[in-house]
């Protein structure tokens, strides 16, 4: 093959032009004397037109029974078509095939979630995942540049850790030649050293909590960013966080259009997204949880996910009519995946709908002092358009380096930003306990042993300054910007309770 070899993506800058793609055959259809192929690069998709010509019959037929996946190398005429995906075609001249491949296990046919997740290695190939890993990979290059160009410089901190940075019931033990070390739950205790050296300081990498959880915002391995500034204050680092929230939002909203729409994301949502986000205290969350309005909004909440289920139910039925009487394979593969995910999404409103009472008698229930529970955290986003920050948590609730409020001694200086729609808790960060006497009585108190916090304690010891900082969850980040439902589906390779392969 001769013509310039290019990415499907450049493929706008190439029309009326020769060119070779290398890739993968994605799907097929054969219509007579033309095949239609369906091929992907890693850059994205097109669609190559084979047609039967004099003297390359056995080609034709060749290329008419390649399996999904199989590997390929296509030379062609690049035109506009907007009816084809990506806008664009190829009047294909040549097909080199690298690798036939028969039997490829995850089919056009809709798979339940257990088949594709044990299939992982194969199912990132899907075009829905190729889209959620390119807005992740936008997403952490949002992180690094907002952080980057703010003045703050990367610390890498530990990930074998002897000292607790969060609930003690969560960590993951093993020894350590001996010692007894867990992994890490945060950098954050190591951040404050390095803050104390640089001022701005951010680590990033990744994190385990050894929380028996298999809901849909659990993993057991998960990637977070922790910044930790020095000598600033509760209202410096929620602006901190607001700008930077805003910064990823829009970096998704300008460089991955295409994904979104392929995940059927309403962009319209993340347009909205500007600051100032909305604030409230603890009090004021606890009084929202108690008002008519959360009554009224679940109440309606129900009403709609019952409506939505009896549609789907009639969708079922029309598409499993159609699919009876189709004669094309494709279009009988089509039906199939509509009403597998029919299925799915009335399984999963279904368990929204057995949930929404609950949820009810939580928030009525729900006393000043306890921490905000997932339940709580939906119902708060949901209310709201903008990220919402609630802040000034009681002090019952929190981990022990969170610094009191000086005006109000029973809550500490910290904040959580849900996310809208349901999302909940994205960002957790406080004001740090900057005072030496108090931080030992408080470390004393939770029982922890002293000497294990020996060098956190000389931070107060030695040059002690008011700093704070938060942590935000890369995969909680990317589900709600890309508008999915799990958060195994953010991560190449999901670990959850039960879930270690591939």
């Amino acid at each position: 093959m001769t013509a310039e070899c290019i990415k499907i993506s450049e493929m706008s800058r190439h029309v009326g032009q020769e060119v070779t793609i290398q890739g993968w055959l994605y799907n097929s259809r054969a219509g007579g004397k033309v095949q239609f192929l369906i091929i992907r690069d890693g850059s994205g998709m097109c669609q190559g037109i084979l047609e039967k010509k004099e003297g390359a019959e056995e080609l034709f037929q060749e290329v008419k029974h390649l399996g999904q996946e199989s590997s390929l190398r296509v030379q062609g005429m690049v035109r506009e078509e907007p009816r084809s995906v990506g806008g664009y075609e190829l009047a294909l001249s040549d097909v080199q095939i690298v690798h036939k491949t028969q039997d490829y296990p995850i089919t056009p046919k809709s798979h339940g979630i257990d088949f594709v997740m044990k299939n992982r290695h194969l199912h990132l190939r899907s075009r829905r995942q190729w889209a959620l890993a390119r807005i992740r990979h936008t997403v952490v290059e949002a992180i690094r540049n907002f952080f980057n160009s703010h003045g703050f410089t990367l610390v890498d901190t530990p990930i074998f850790a002897p000292a607790v940075g969060e609930d003690e019931q969560t960590l993951f033990n093993l020894d350590y030649f001996g010692e007894d070390v867990a992994l890490s739950q945060t950098g954050q205790l190591y951040l404050e050293a390095a803050a104390m050296s640089l001022g701005r300081v951010y680590c990033f990498g990744p994190t385990f909590r050894a929380e028996k959880s298999k809901t849909r915002r659990h993993l057991t391995e998960f990637w977070m960013v922790e910044p930790e500034i020095a000598y600033i204050d509760l209202d410096g680092l929620l602006e901190v966080a607001e700008q930077f929230v805003y910064s990823v939002v829009q970096a998704v909203l300008k460089d991955r259009q295409v994904e979104l729409e392929i995940l059927e994301r309403d962009v319209r949502v993340l347009q909205k997204i500007k600051p100032p986000f909305v604030r409230l205290s603890y009090t004021e969350a606890v009084e929202l949880l108690h008002s008519d309005k959360v009554k009224l909004f679940l109440e309606g909440q129900l009403q709609q996910k019952q409506e939505q289920v009896k549609q789907l139910e009639d969708h079922i039925t029309q598409w499993t009519g159609e699919q009876e009487v189709s004669k094309k394979q494709w279009q009988k593969d089509k039906l199939s995946q509509q009403i597998q995910q029919a299925r799915e999404d009335i399984n999963e409103l279904q368990e929204q709908i057995n949930n929404i009472p609950h949820h009810m008698e939580l928030a009525a229930g729900f006393r000043w002092g306890k921490d905000l529970g997932g339940s709580d955290e939906t119902i708060i986003s949901q209310l709201h358009e903008q990220p919402v920050f609630v802040h000034r948590y009681p002090k019952q609730a929190k981990a022990f380096y969170m610094k009191p409020d000086p005006l109000e001694d029973r809550v500490v200086l910290n904040f959580d930003c849900l996310a809208p729609e349901g999302y909940g808790e994205v960002i957790g960060g406080s004001m740090r306990q900057d005072d030496y006497d108090a931080l030992l009585a408080r470390i004393k108190k939770e029982g922890y042993e002293v000497e294990n916090y020996e060098w956190y304690l000389d931070l107060r010891r030695y040059g002690s300054a008011p700093h704070g900082g938060f942590g935000l969850g890369v995969e909680r980040t990317v589900a709600w910007l890309a508008g999915i439902k799990h958060i195994r589906e953010t991560i190449a390779f999901p670990r959850m309770m039960g879930k270690i392969y591939p």
